[in-house]
């Protein structure tokens, strides 16, 4: 596969100019993969706005969401990324791995939803009835449900994007997940 041009600010439409500055301006650089979204003239907004949107999701919720979806497309960009965001919102690193095999024995609530990310992603929405089951019995709710199934579509969109463009990773590399732990 070729490997896709990461844009840079000179190279992108006055719009993204804009974002790229204020991505720079929160984050202190242009992810690679939101530079990539830039090549459309309305990817990157689109992205932004669907990633950005309210939802009844925490910010550590959305994480254990992010890492189950990205270890099951195995997108290394995106497991990259958001291992180091996992870990800016409280979770250790045997946590993540863990979060990365659809499971959280330290959480049972967090386990649900770990869990119910796995399987909707694995089974493209067929989800198991045993699942959903668990995931309203560790109090989740409707509304929960709804939220995490945008979650894992907009994950699965920044995914895609990578395994489309190969863009290089500018995140810390993370360790493999034992397929003989999930």
């Amino acid at each position: 596969m070729n490997t896709f041009n990461v844009p840079n600010r000179e190279e992108v439409s006055e719009r993204n100019k804009a974002i790229f500055d204020n991505l720079d301006k929160a984050l202190g650089f242009v992810p690679n993969l939101y530079a990539t979204y830039a090549h459309s003239e309305n990817a990157l907004q689109n992205y932004l706005n669907l990633s950005n949107a309210k939802t009844s999701l925490n910010a550590k919720q959305k994480e254990v969401v992010n890492l189950a979806v990205s270890e099951v497309n195995s997108c290394t960009y995106c497991l990259s990324a958001h291992t180091a965001i996992g870990k800016m919102n409280g979770f250790t690193d045997e946590q993540i791995l863990e979060l990365r095999s659809g499971r959280a024995s330290f959480d049972s609530k967090l386990n649900a939803l770990a869990a119910l990310a796995k399987n909707i992603t694995e089974n493209r929405g067929a989800i198991s009835d045993t699942v959903v089951t668990n995931f309203f019995n560790e109090g989740w709710t409707k509304e929960n449900l709804g939220d995490t199934i945008v979650l894992v579509g907009d994950k699965t969109i920044s995914n895609y994007l990578h395994k489309t463009t190969d863009v290089p990773v500018d995140f810390p590399a993370v360790q493999a997940l034992d397929v003989m732990e999930a």
